[in-house]
């Protein structure tokens, strides 16, 4: 199948068998990435999955892509560009309808993979577009508030669930706003799961496997 050319540069994995509309993976990178990244876990994944993964629309110099700035020089503590992170989310929920419309996927099967800035940007995704996704694997990232629509506790959320990890000595995002997350949901009555592991900013291979087989339980 030839790649489609859409709002978001991204690269795709078929699924194997043949289907007429499979369960999607959209997979969004982190902060400094690209769509090559993620991708790497494609072929540990199911072949059920038609993958696609996509890179965030700011490029950086000299190498790399973001979903938004980050300030690294912020005193206290790191701040992000919150107009460009909103901008963000909802060129990630438009790519989603044009890759509904390009690809053979099934549009109540949307789920999402997010590491890092991409997680952040998973969860906005999902709380403010909730009819749009239905799982949500966040890796290493944060509920920010501030990047989601209004009123977007109005929102139907009855059918989404989200598996949610850290690094408990995560350098670069915080264990303590990680752990923010899993009380959130539970307020909007939202089905999660929390796992908590002795790395750094990345994801360990035990956290990957957990977070393969809760994905494909869902299938």
């Amino acid at each position: 199948m030839q790649q489609a050319s859409l709002s978001l540069e991204h690269i795709i994995k078929q699924p194997k068998g043949q289907v007429e509309k499979a369960p999607v993976l959209f997979m969004l990178h982190g902060y400094g990435s690209n769509e090559e990244d993620l991708f790497s876990f494609a072929p540990e994944l199911s072949d059920d999955f038609f993958i696609i993964s996509v890179r965030a629309p700011y490029p950086m110099q000299p190498s790399g892509n973001a979903w938004y700035a980050i300030y690294w020089d912020a005193p206290d503590e790191k701040f992000g560009d919150q107009e460009q992170a909103r901008s963000s989310r909802d060129l990630i929920a438009k790519f989603i309808d044009e890759a509904i419309n390009a690809y053979p996927i099934d549009k109540n099967k949307v789920n999402l993979l997010g590491f890092s800035q991409g997680s952040i940007l998973s969860y906005a995704v999902a709380l403010s577009y909730p009819q749009k996704v239905k799982n949500i694997i966040a890796f290493s990232g944060y509920i920010d508030p501030e990047i989601l629509v209004e009123n977007y506790t109005d929102n139907n959320f009855d059918h989404l669930d989200f598996y949610c990890s850290h690094g408990s000595v995560d350098q670069v995002i915080p264990i303590e706003w990680a752990r923010k997350n899993k009380p959130f949901l539970d307020k909007l009555n939202i089905k999660n799961t929390y796992s908590e592991f002795p790395v750094g900013h990345g994801v360990a291979h035990q956290n990957f496997f957990e977070a393969k087989k809760w994905i494909e339980n869902k299938l």
